[in-house]
């Protein structure tokens, strides 16, 4: 599994780059050699961000902890990400070879049966054109977390969001 490590506000020695790098790549386990690995590590009001995502050929892994060590960041990073495998690990198996699925069995001791996904309500949401702003504002009006409009600029389907840092997100869509 290739790593890449980003440092933004803070600077970290060798030993604890090298630290990182050691603990998520135990993650590689899971992985083919094609995966990668990308670990953001930042300061915010004295506690150590530790943000990890782990890019596949079929799925994206993503955990953020908060932390005032970026030691114990970096294990609840690890810990995360190993609970996302392990509640997804009966979809896994279906895509992963199945050596891997077999090395799940062993991690984890018992498969769990993930139970069937279940649509409980559905909602229509007509779009229309808007710009960003207008978005984020009627988000806010409905109370929600997120919005899905269509770009007037781009005329694309957006989603404006929430950030847990109260900021907004913008993904747009091809």
């Amino acid at each position: 599994m290739k790593t890449n490590i980003y440092l933004r506000k803070v600077e970290l020695g060798k030993e604890k780059k090298d630290m990182l790098i050691k603990k998520i790549d135990k993650l590689g386990k899971f992985f083919d050699e094609e995966a990668s690995a990308d670990i953001v590590v930042a300061e915010q009001k004295d506690k150590m961000i530790v943000e990890v995502t782990i890019r596949t050929a079929d799925m994206i892994y993503r955990a953020e902890e908060r932390n005032e060590e970026v030691y114990n960041a970096a294990d609840d990073v690890v810990d995360s990400v190993t609970r996302q495998i392990r509640k997804n690990k009966t979809r896994l198996a279906k895509k992963l070879r199945e050596g891997v699925s077999k090395e799940f069995d062993v991690l984890f001791d018992a498969p769990e049966e993930e139970a069937d996904i279940k649509i409980v309500k559905t909602k229509t949401h007509h779009v229309k054109p808007m710009s960003a702003e207008e978005a984020v504002l009627q988000m806010n009006l409905l109370g929600h977390n997120f919005f899905v409009f269509t770009n007037a600029k781009t005329n694309t389907t957006d989603i404006v969001y929430r950030r847990k840092d109260g900021n907004y997100g913008l993904i747009e869509t091809d």
